[in-house]
Protein backbone atom coordinates (compact mmCIF):
# COMPACT_ATOMS: atom_id res chain seq x y z
CA UNK A 1 0.00 0.00 0.00
CA UNK A 2 1.49 3.34 -0.49
CA UNK A 3 2.61 5.90 2.22
CA UNK A 4 0.05 8.44 2.97
CA UNK A 5 -0.87 11.08 5.52
CA UNK A 6 -1.77 10.16 9.39
CA UNK A 7 -5.37 11.12 8.66
CA UNK A 8 -5.47 8.32 6.04
CA UNK A 9 -7.94 5.98 7.73
CA UNK A 10 -9.93 8.15 9.28
CA UNK A 11 -12.84 7.22 7.56
CA UNK A 12 -13.19 3.96 8.05
CA UNK A 13 -14.04 4.85 11.86
CA UNK A 14 -16.76 7.09 10.68
CA UNK A 15 -19.66 4.41 12.04
CA UNK A 16 -19.48 1.17 13.32
CA UNK A 17 -20.72 -0.50 10.10
CA UNK A 18 -17.25 1.20 8.32
CA UNK A 19 -15.15 0.01 11.30
CA UNK A 20 -16.69 -3.86 11.34
CA UNK A 21 -16.19 -3.65 7.24
CA UNK A 22 -12.40 -2.40 7.51
CA UNK A 23 -11.20 -4.68 10.70
CA UNK A 24 -12.86 -7.86 9.07
CA UNK A 25 -11.54 -7.03 5.48
CA UNK A 26 -7.97 -7.45 7.05
CA UNK A 27 -6.10 -10.17 5.73
CA UNK A 28 -6.76 -13.74 7.61
CA UNK A 29 -3.89 -14.76 9.54
CA UNK A 30 -2.13 -18.26 8.81
CA UNK A 31 -1.93 -19.36 12.05
CA UNK A 32 0.53 -22.89 10.89
CA UNK A 33 2.56 -20.48 9.13
CA UNK A 34 2.82 -17.53 11.60
CA UNK A 35 3.82 -19.93 14.53
CA UNK A 36 6.30 -21.57 12.06
CA UNK A 37 7.89 -18.49 11.44
CA UNK A 38 8.16 -17.58 15.05
CA UNK A 39 9.47 -20.85 15.75
CA UNK A 40 12.41 -20.32 13.32
CA UNK A 41 13.28 -16.87 14.06
CA UNK A 42 13.45 -18.22 17.50
CA UNK A 43 16.29 -20.90 16.36
CA UNK A 44 18.74 -17.77 15.47
CA UNK A 45 21.95 -18.02 17.67
CA UNK A 46 23.56 -14.82 18.55
CA UNK A 47 26.89 -14.66 20.92
CA UNK A 48 29.87 -12.82 21.80
CA UNK A 49 29.51 -9.09 21.58
CA UNK A 50 26.54 -9.15 20.37
CA UNK A 51 24.85 -11.08 22.75
CA UNK A 52 26.09 -8.75 24.92
CA UNK A 53 24.76 -5.90 22.61
CA UNK A 54 21.22 -7.63 22.85
CA UNK A 55 21.23 -8.08 26.55
CA UNK A 56 21.86 -4.56 27.47
CA UNK A 57 19.47 -3.89 24.88
CA UNK A 58 17.23 -5.73 26.76
CA UNK A 59 17.66 -4.27 29.79
CA UNK A 60 17.03 -0.89 28.93
CA UNK A 61 13.91 -2.26 27.67
CA UNK A 62 12.41 -3.47 30.55
CA UNK A 63 9.21 -1.67 32.48
CA UNK A 64 10.04 -3.19 36.02
CA UNK A 65 6.70 -4.26 37.03
CA UNK A 66 4.92 -4.82 39.85
CA UNK A 67 1.06 -4.74 40.36
CA UNK A 68 0.28 -6.82 43.59
CA UNK A 69 -1.95 -6.37 46.21
CA UNK A 70 0.44 -6.39 48.74
CA UNK A 71 2.38 -3.43 46.94
CA UNK A 72 3.90 -1.33 49.84
CA UNK A 73 6.01 2.11 49.41
CA UNK A 74 8.87 0.14 50.42
CA UNK A 75 8.61 -2.07 47.78
CA UNK A 76 7.96 0.22 45.06
CA UNK A 77 10.82 2.52 46.63
CA UNK A 78 12.96 -0.56 46.29
CA UNK A 79 12.24 -1.36 42.42
CA UNK A 80 12.75 2.31 41.21
CA UNK A 81 16.00 2.14 42.90
CA UNK A 82 16.74 -1.10 41.00
CA UNK A 83 15.40 0.45 38.11
CA UNK A 84 17.64 3.54 37.94
CA UNK A 85 20.83 0.90 38.89
CA UNK A 86 19.90 -2.00 38.22
CA UNK A 87 23.43 -3.89 39.23
CA UNK A 88 25.15 -1.48 41.49
CA UNK A 89 28.54 -2.96 41.01
CA UNK A 90 28.72 -2.12 37.54
CA UNK A 91 27.71 1.48 36.58
CA UNK A 92 27.98 0.94 32.95
CA UNK A 93 24.37 -1.64 33.14
CA UNK A 94 21.93 0.55 31.14
CA UNK A 95 18.37 2.03 33.52
CA UNK A 96 15.27 0.08 32.64
CA UNK A 97 12.98 1.90 30.41
CA UNK A 98 10.36 2.38 33.24
CA UNK A 99 8.94 0.84 36.32
CA UNK A 100 5.23 -0.06 36.28
CA UNK A 101 2.66 0.39 39.03
CA UNK A 102 -0.76 1.30 40.36
CA UNK A 103 -2.11 4.65 40.44
CA UNK A 104 -1.92 5.08 43.94
CA UNK A 105 1.76 3.96 43.94
CA UNK A 106 2.72 6.88 41.02
CA UNK A 107 3.92 9.20 42.99
CA UNK A 108 6.20 7.34 45.38
CA UNK A 109 7.32 5.54 41.79
CA UNK A 110 8.14 9.19 40.99
CA UNK A 111 9.69 9.46 43.37
CA UNK A 112 12.49 7.01 43.49
CA UNK A 113 13.23 7.61 40.08
CA UNK A 114 13.79 11.20 40.36
CA UNK A 115 16.30 12.69 38.19
CA UNK A 116 16.77 9.51 35.86
CA UNK A 117 15.97 8.42 32.75
CA UNK A 118 13.74 6.14 33.85
CA UNK A 119 9.60 6.62 33.42
CA UNK A 120 6.48 5.71 35.43
CA UNK A 121 4.29 3.85 34.24
CA UNK A 122 0.57 3.70 35.61
CA UNK A 123 -1.92 0.44 34.82
CA UNK A 124 -5.18 2.25 34.87
CA UNK A 125 -8.59 1.86 33.42
CA UNK A 126 -9.88 -1.06 35.80
CA UNK A 127 -6.73 -3.01 35.78
CA UNK A 128 -7.39 -6.19 34.49
CA UNK A 129 -10.21 -6.66 34.11
CA UNK A 130 -11.81 -3.51 32.88
CA UNK A 131 -15.03 -3.82 34.46
CA UNK A 132 -16.21 -0.63 35.05
CA UNK A 133 -17.74 2.14 33.70
CA UNK A 134 -16.06 4.72 31.21
CA UNK A 135 -16.46 7.52 33.73
CA UNK A 136 -14.32 5.52 36.27
CA UNK A 137 -12.01 4.67 34.05
CA UNK A 138 -11.39 7.94 33.40
CA UNK A 139 -10.93 8.66 36.92
CA UNK A 140 -8.33 6.08 37.01
CA UNK A 141 -5.99 7.48 34.47
CA UNK A 142 -6.45 11.19 35.18
CA UNK A 143 -5.19 10.10 39.40
CA UNK A 144 -2.45 8.35 37.31
CA UNK A 145 -1.67 11.50 35.73
CA UNK A 146 -2.14 13.95 38.05
CA UNK A 147 -0.14 11.88 40.72
CA UNK A 148 3.01 12.11 37.47
CA UNK A 149 2.69 8.82 35.22
CA UNK A 150 4.68 9.48 31.97
CA UNK A 151 3.04 6.35 30.15
CA UNK A 152 -0.48 4.65 30.78
CA UNK A 153 -1.39 1.02 30.24
CA UNK A 154 -4.99 0.51 29.80
CA UNK A 155 -6.40 -2.33 29.20
CA UNK A 156 -9.71 -2.43 26.76
CA UNK A 157 -12.91 -3.91 27.09
CA UNK A 158 -12.69 -7.22 25.95
CA UNK A 159 -16.35 -8.52 26.51
CA UNK A 160 -17.09 -5.70 23.83
CA UNK A 161 -14.84 -6.37 21.58
CA UNK A 162 -15.88 -10.03 21.67
CA UNK A 163 -19.50 -9.21 21.05
CA UNK A 164 -18.38 -7.04 17.81
CA UNK A 165 -18.79 -3.49 19.61
CA UNK A 166 -15.68 -2.26 18.05
CA UNK A 167 -17.14 1.61 17.86
CA UNK A 168 -17.52 1.17 21.67
CA UNK A 169 -13.87 0.07 22.35
CA UNK A 170 -12.59 2.48 20.00
CA UNK A 171 -13.93 5.54 21.37
CA UNK A 172 -12.96 4.31 24.72
CA UNK A 173 -9.47 4.06 23.93
CA UNK A 174 -10.01 7.77 22.33
CA UNK A 175 -11.67 9.00 25.16
CA UNK A 176 -8.54 7.48 27.75
CA UNK A 177 -5.84 9.03 24.87
CA UNK A 178 -7.57 12.18 25.42
CA UNK A 179 -7.65 11.93 29.54
CA UNK A 180 -3.70 10.77 29.34
CA UNK A 181 -2.75 14.06 28.01
CA UNK A 182 1.16 13.74 27.33
CA UNK A 183 1.33 10.45 28.91
CA UNK A 184 2.15 7.67 25.86
CA UNK A 185 -0.91 5.45 25.94
CA UNK A 186 -0.31 1.55 25.77
CA UNK A 187 -3.29 -0.62 24.94
CA UNK A 188 -3.64 -3.94 26.76
CA UNK A 189 -5.41 -6.51 24.34
CA UNK A 190 -4.86 -9.44 26.85
CA UNK A 191 -4.50 -11.40 23.47
CA UNK A 192 -5.33 -14.64 25.84
CA UNK A 193 -8.48 -13.91 26.05
CA UNK A 194 -9.19 -12.80 22.59
CA UNK A 195 -9.51 -16.50 21.44
CA UNK A 196 -7.94 -16.13 17.34
CA UNK A 197 -5.48 -14.49 15.94
CA UNK A 198 -7.65 -12.99 13.80
CA UNK A 199 -8.71 -10.93 16.89
CA UNK A 200 -5.50 -9.85 17.44
CA UNK A 201 -4.50 -8.35 14.17
CA UNK A 202 -8.12 -6.92 14.54
CA UNK A 203 -7.47 -5.59 18.01
CA UNK A 204 -4.11 -4.47 17.03
CA UNK A 205 -5.54 -2.25 13.93
CA UNK A 206 -8.07 -1.09 15.99
CA UNK A 207 -6.16 0.26 18.76
CA UNK A 208 -3.71 1.85 16.36
CA UNK A 209 -6.68 3.78 14.94
CA UNK A 210 -7.33 5.29 18.28
CA UNK A 211 -4.64 6.62 18.98
CA UNK A 212 -2.20 4.45 20.58
CA UNK A 213 1.49 4.78 21.21
CA UNK A 214 2.24 1.05 21.62
CA UNK A 215 -0.24 -1.83 21.89
CA UNK A 216 0.31 -4.02 24.55
CA UNK A 217 -0.16 -8.42 24.17
CA UNK A 218 -1.09 -9.06 27.95
CA UNK A 219 -1.83 -7.86 31.63
CA UNK A 220 0.09 -10.72 33.13
CA UNK A 221 -2.94 -11.88 35.01
CA UNK A 222 -4.19 -14.54 32.99
CA UNK A 223 -3.07 -18.24 32.06
CA UNK A 224 -1.50 -17.31 28.33
CA UNK A 225 0.42 -14.22 28.25
CA UNK A 226 2.76 -12.60 25.67
CA UNK A 227 4.16 -15.66 22.95
CA UNK A 228 6.49 -15.53 20.23
CA UNK A 229 3.81 -15.95 18.08
CA UNK A 230 1.10 -13.03 19.00
CA UNK A 231 4.32 -10.61 19.28
CA UNK A 232 5.05 -11.50 15.90
CA UNK A 233 1.50 -10.81 14.72
CA UNK A 234 1.60 -7.76 16.51
CA UNK A 235 4.92 -6.66 15.35
CA UNK A 236 3.18 -7.15 11.75
CA UNK A 237 0.68 -4.93 12.30
CA UNK A 238 2.67 -1.89 13.04
CA UNK A 239 4.89 -2.08 10.86
CA UNK A 240 1.64 -2.45 7.93
CA UNK A 241 0.26 0.44 9.72
CA UNK A 242 3.27 2.85 9.47
CA UNK A 243 3.48 1.67 5.65
CA UNK A 244 -0.25 2.94 5.39
CA UNK A 245 -0.26 6.31 7.67
CA UNK A 246 3.52 7.13 8.45
CA UNK A 247 2.64 7.12 12.25
CA UNK A 248 5.29 4.80 14.26
CA UNK A 249 3.16 2.75 17.14
CA UNK A 250 5.35 0.76 20.00
CA UNK A 251 5.07 -2.74 21.04
CA UNK A 252 5.27 -4.26 24.35
CA UNK A 253 5.02 -7.61 24.93
CA UNK A 254 4.24 -8.46 28.60
CA UNK A 255 3.96 -11.45 30.96
CA UNK A 256 6.28 -15.18 31.14
CA UNK A 257 9.25 -13.74 29.24
CA UNK A 258 11.68 -14.47 32.07
CA UNK A 259 14.63 -15.58 30.49
CA UNK A 260 17.86 -13.61 28.85
CA UNK A 261 17.06 -16.47 26.16
CA UNK A 262 13.42 -15.55 25.45
CA UNK A 263 13.93 -12.14 25.30
CA UNK A 264 16.81 -12.38 23.00
CA UNK A 265 14.26 -14.25 21.15
CA UNK A 266 11.58 -11.49 21.31
CA UNK A 267 13.98 -9.05 19.63
CA UNK A 268 15.23 -11.10 16.62
CA UNK A 269 11.65 -11.04 16.01
CA UNK A 270 11.38 -7.23 16.31
CA UNK A 271 14.48 -6.87 13.96
CA UNK A 272 13.15 -9.68 11.26
CA UNK A 273 9.72 -8.11 11.14
CA UNK A 274 9.72 -4.53 12.20
CA UNK A 275 13.28 -3.46 10.99
CA UNK A 276 15.82 -1.83 13.09
CA UNK A 277 13.55 1.26 13.62
CA UNK A 278 11.65 -1.02 16.46
CA UNK A 279 14.40 -1.97 18.56
CA UNK A 280 14.58 1.34 20.70
CA UNK A 281 12.73 1.14 24.00
CA UNK A 282 10.85 4.19 22.65
CA UNK A 283 8.93 1.41 20.33
CA UNK A 284 9.51 -2.04 22.24
CA UNK A 285 9.47 -2.86 25.81
CA UNK A 286 9.46 -5.75 27.55
CA UNK A 287 7.08 -6.08 30.48
CA UNK A 288 8.49 -8.29 33.49
CA UNK A 289 9.46 -8.36 36.58
CA UNK A 290 11.89 -11.71 37.04
CA UNK A 291 13.33 -11.05 33.61
CA UNK A 292 15.60 -8.03 34.77
CA UNK A 293 17.38 -10.41 37.17
CA UNK A 294 18.80 -13.25 34.79
CA UNK A 295 19.39 -10.70 31.90
CA UNK A 296 21.95 -8.90 35.18
CA UNK A 297 23.06 -12.79 35.81
CA UNK A 298 24.30 -13.35 32.29
CA UNK A 299 25.48 -9.70 31.96
CA UNK A 300 27.74 -10.89 34.47
CA UNK A 301 28.83 -14.51 33.34
CA UNK A 302 29.70 -12.58 29.76
CA UNK A 303 31.81 -10.18 31.58
CA UNK A 304 33.58 -12.51 34.13
CA UNK A 305 32.86 -16.64 32.37
CA UNK A 306 31.13 -17.25 35.53
CA UNK A 307 27.46 -17.00 37.36
CA UNK A 308 27.68 -15.00 40.56
CA UNK A 309 25.98 -16.23 43.63
CA UNK A 310 22.18 -16.14 44.77
CA UNK A 311 22.67 -12.98 46.45
CA UNK A 312 24.13 -10.67 42.99
CA UNK A 313 20.53 -9.74 42.09
CA UNK A 314 18.05 -8.77 44.36
CA UNK A 315 14.77 -10.62 45.27
CA UNK A 316 11.83 -8.51 43.89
Amino acid sequence: MPTTAPHALADVTASDSTLRRFLHGLPGVDAVGLEARAASLGTRSIKTTAKAYAIDLAISMVDLTTLEGADTPGKVRALGAKAVRPDPTDRTTPATAAVCVYPDMVATAKDAVAGSSVKVASVATAFPAGRAALDVKLADVRDAVSAGADEIDMVIDRGAFLAGNYLKVYDEITAVKEASGAARLKVIFETGELSTYDNIRRASWLGMLAGADFIKTSTGKVAVNATPANTLLMLEAVRDFRAQTGVQVGVKPAGGIRTSKDAIKFLVLVNETAGADWLDNHWFRFGASSLLNDLLMQRQKLATGRYSGPDYVTVD
